[in-house]
């Protein structure tokens, strides 16, 4: 290659490099562009963990880009992009983006409708809080995609606070139920599979998107001011009318404390038939494990910490990673009020107690910053106290 040659490689190159969006998770996120909606078209295959997908994306040019690129997993292939409608000059899926360059230059402002048709053997992502994003269970599948695990399923701008609307399409296996964001609009079964199609209108964070996947059956809960389902293996229903049982009163309590609930397709409690070592939450929905619902009613304080959530953390969401104490804290802080409410300790006498542990801590606590790999309940308590 002659020397005028590999400078303009090297240029080419240069400009199609992501930058650093946030250091928390250097590798994802995007410039130069903002997406306003997803849609998504999927079909999965249970047995063999396949995922068919199309992605249409609704977004629009922050500047002149002629480059662009999306965050997606690197066990997910790309066969066909469409930009405007059209072939891109050319399209390169590696390192965990998918490189995007078109024919010519657009304006800052400019609509930018991107159709991408992906697929493979989705895996979780390895991150520096461990493996995020789409899992496979014994028996169906899971997506948990804090901190930058939505790329594990589909292409995106993978960053807290790049909210857009959704409509998730799912087909999968008759004998299994589909769980995504939002209101189910249609249900369509046919030889085989069945179509679950969830429509979620309220902006959402890439990583409070979520898939689960199992041998479910759905209950509606009773004498709830807000729509209240869960899903859930029937064999652990009855654990779940006693370990879940305040559920209604909790939502009662945040709010009168924390103002109307957010969201307006309601709220839903996902069991899993298999262990987790924690519950997580995603937008209008939580997820806890089997273990979280045994009938030993000690799960209380993960129940309402994590519909805590739907309020901090998921309507109003830290612009960066570094903030996440701000999701954790008020949800820390949540269970206190709860506590109190429900005849435990008050919450003036458990932040006692939790600022007198932490000052025994031989480490010391940044809560504006904490560090890359301080996700954790230290943070989370610190907060709150």
């Amino acid at each position: 290659m002659s020397s005028p040659a590999k400078k303009s490689a090297k240029k080419s190159a240069r400009q199609l490099a992501a930058p650093v969006v946030d250091p928390y998770v250097p590798t994802t996120g995007n410039v130069g562009y903002r997406v306003s909606r997803y849609e998504l078209d999927l079909t999965y295959k249970i047995a063999s963990n396949r995922l068919a997908g199309t992605a249409v994306i609704t977004a629009v040019t922050l500047a002149p880009l002629r480059s662009f690129t999306l965050d997606l997993a690197e066990t997910l292939s790309v066969t066909k992009v469409w930009v405007g409608g059209r072939r891109p000059a050319r399209f390169a899926a590696s390192g965990g983006k998918l490189r995007i360059t078109l024919a010519a230059e657009l304006p800052a402002g400019a609509a930018l409708p991107i159709t991408i048709r992906y697929g493979g053997s989705p895996r979780p992502i390895q991150s520096l809080w461990g493996e995020v994003g789409f899992e496979e269970l014994s028996d169906g599948v899971l997506v948990a995609g804090q901190p930058n695990g939505a790329a594990s399923w589909f292409p995106c701008d993978d960053r807290p606070a790049a909210k857009a609307s959704y409509r998730i399409q799912i087909s999968t296996d008759n004998a299994y139920q589909a769980i995504a964001n939002g209101e189910l609009v249609s249900r369509r079964a046919r030889a085989g599979y069945t179509t679950w199609t969830y429509e979620q209108a309220e902006p959402t964070s890439t990583y409070l998107i979520t898939l689960q996947i199992g041998r479910y059956a759905t209950h509606r809960l009773a004498d709830t001011t807000v729509p209240m389902q869960a899903a859930l293996p029937e064999r652990l229903r009855h654990h779940f009318d006693h370990d879940f049982a305040r559920q209604p009163e909790m939502m009662a309590l945040f709010t009168r404390l924390f103002g109307p609930y957010p969201l307006a397709g309601g709220y839903t409690v996902v069991v899993t038939d298999d262990d987790l070592e924690i519950p997580l939450e995603a937008q209008g929905i939580s997820i806890f494990g089997a273990n979280h619902c045994d009938g030993a009613g000690k799960s209380e304080r993960l129940i309402a910490h994590e519909l805590a959530h739907q309020w901090f953390g998921n309507s109003v969401t830290a612009r960066r990673w570094r903030d996440i104490w701000l999701h954790e804290g008020f949800a820390c802080y949540a269970e206190w009020l709860w506590s109190e409410h429900s005849g435990g300790p008050g919450a003036a006498e458990l932040a006692r107690s939790y600022h007198r542990r932490l000052a025994g801590s031989p480490q010391d606590l940044l809560l504006a910053d904490p560090g890359r790999p301080t996700c954790s309940t230290t943070a989370s308590t610190s907060a709150a106290r």
